[in-house]
Parts: structure tokens; sequence; C-alpha cells
């Protein structure tokens, strides 16, 4: 049995702190707001963002910082990409001892384009990081809550953590973790798909059909390989879990937050009336910034990532765009 806290009581880290309870371990989860872990002490419940399912009563609420990480073997983060680097400056303060990081959310910093590992290794000192693990795949907290059967991978550039952490959340009834030793394909991957599943949702919205969306997949794939290639993750990433797997329960499920925004842009709603009508952080808004500038800064040829960025950030009309981008100039694929 190890000990885990996890940082982040929203639906995935509830999601992950049934899980990690189901597999005997002792999970503590810490969240700033005093109301959530209030309720999960009490109630066992987390209402706000997971309204139906129960947490076990093993799974111990934490609001004070110091207190969750005392003892702790592994370090979960499930925050939002905008506040990670203040989460890890924070846990950096009121750690202790060296621990195993892992990072279960998916985008990429805005004003650096860095990736949660590099920053990790920025504001967590050496002597308390033994390592850094990403838990990413195809994986909606609403189903593993429900116990569904969910496949994921755990990548590191240290293939023995990663395949130490892979036992510590298998779960051979519901969850099976397989393993990666290619960091920047499994976290550019989680990241970079949130951005193609806002132009799923923004094609349905419009009314565009399965023909149009099987299309934008599978080129919104080839996008994600372009960009995670010139920066150094291996091709055949991008086509595993991490990659294809994440990005077609995310661009086509009603579960994803961002394929929940697409349609609602597609349907007419600005990007403030679409934010606030959805109650969690919807990452591909941030990411599509990040990659829109990082591709630029790179040469990297990313026409869906543009698109999205013109309608989101530059309020083009999304059929106009659309038009655009079916008169680009015709290619070999």
């Amino acid at each position: 049995m190890s000990v885990v806290t996890i940082i982040g009581a929203g639906s995935w880290g509830s999601g992950l702190a049934l899980l990690l309870s189901d597999n005997n371990h002792e999970v503590r989860l810490y969240d700033v707001d005093k109301t959530v872990i209030d309720e999960i002490n009490e109630h066992h419940t987390n209402k706000k963002y997971l309204p139906e399912g129960k947490l076990p009563e093993k799974v111990k609420g934490f609001n004070n910082l110091e207190d969750a990480l005392s003892n702790t073997e592994i370090v979960v983060t499930v925050v939002p990409t905008k506040v990670i680097r203040n989460a890890l400056k924070a846990v950096n303060q009121a750690l202790k001892h060296p621990v195993i990081f892992v990072n279960a959310s998916k985008g990429i910093e805005p004003q650096t384009f860095k990736r949660v590992s590099e920053i990790a290794y920025e504001e967590i000192d050496k002597d308390k990081i033994i390592g850094f693990v990403v838990l990413t795949g195809p994986s909606h907290a609403e189903e593993v809550i429900q116990r569904q059967l969910t496949t994921v991978t755990c990548a590191s550039d240290n293939i023995e953590l990663a395949e130490y952490c892979q036992k510590i959340f298998n779960n051979d009834e519901y969850f099976r973790v397989y393993t990666l030793n290619d960091l920047i394909g499994a976290e550019l991957g989680g990241a970079i798909k949130n951005v193609i599943a806002l132009a799923a949702g923004i094609l349905t919205g419009l009314g565009y059909g399965d023909n149009a969306k099987a299309a934008l997949i599978t080129r919104g794939l080839a996008e994600m390989r372009r960009l995670a290639v010139k920066v150094g993750a291996k091709e055949e990433t991008l086509f595993g879990l991490t990659g294809l797997g994440d990005l077609i329960v995310t661009a086509t499920s009603l579960h994803s937050r961002n394929y929940q925004a697409g349609l609602k842009i597609g349907s007419g709603k600005n990007l403030q009336e679409t934010l606030a009508s959805i109650p969690m952080v919807v990452e591909g808004v941030r990411s599509c910034e990040a990659c829109y500038y990082y591709a630029k800064q790179l040469d990297v040829d990313m026409p869906i990532t543009f698109a999205v960025y013109d309608v989101i950030f530059n309020k083009r009309e999304p059929r106009d765009v659309i038009k655009k981008l079916m008169q680009r100039d015709l290619k070999h694929e």
C-alpha cells in the first residue's frame, strides 16, 4: 500500500481518488476549496464536480497542504494548466521529503509553451522530486467514478518509474494502464487534442455531419503529430492511447468540456457566454492560444488549430473560417 496525495479535488481528481482507494492505497485529496473538502469528509460526495457517484469512506479530504503531504510517497497533480506553476510552488514549499510526481491534467503553459514536466523540474527542488510521470489517455472522470472500463498510459523518461506507477494505478477490474517512455509525445498529445475537440464541437454545432467530423479528427491527428515530432516526440506515440485514443474520446463525447464548448460556439454563443455556462475549466481554449503561437514560432503548419484560434480569439465567423480551410491549396495527404 502506498500513500498518495492528490492535488485538486475536481472531477478527475475525485475519479482518481476512487480508483486509488479501490487499489487499497491511502488516498489524501487536497483542495483549496474548504466547502468541497468538508463535503467529501462528511458525505463522501463531491456534487460540485461529480453530481453522480460517491467516494469511498477511506478517501480523506484535506484543506491543509502540509498535512496532506506529510509522509506521502506520490503526489498527483490534477489542476488546470493556468494554475499548475503556482500549485507546484506551494507543494514545494510544504513538502519536506522526496516524492514521485504524477501529473494527470492536460495542457501547455500559454506564456512559455512549457509542458507540465518542464514546469515541475523548474519549481520543485531537486532533492524533493524522485521523478516525473504523466498519466494520460482517453479517460472521462464521469465513467471512472462509475468504474467503467478505461485504459490509459503512464509515461516517463524513466521507464522503471513508469512501470512502478503502472502498478499503483492499474485495476484488473476496470482501469488498465500501459507504459511509455515518450514523455514529450504523451504530454503534447494530451494538450493538442483539446484544440481539435473544440473544432469538432464547432463543426457539430454548425450542423455538419459525420463525414466532416471524421475528416477533422484525421487531419487534426496529423497536426498533433507534426508539432509533437518537431519538438522531439516519437511519431508512433501519437497513434496510441495518449494521442489518437484521447483525441477520439475528447472530440466525440458529451462528457468532454472542450467538445461541449465547441458545440456552444458553433451554435452562436461567444467565448465568454460559453465559458460561463460550463462549470469547469475548458483547457482547449488556453491550449489553443499556446499551440497557435508555439506552432508559429516553430514554423509548423497547423491549419485547424489556426482556424480555431481565428474563431475564438479573432472572433471570425466559423463558417467563413471553414470555407477558407476548404479553399486551401490542394496537396498530398
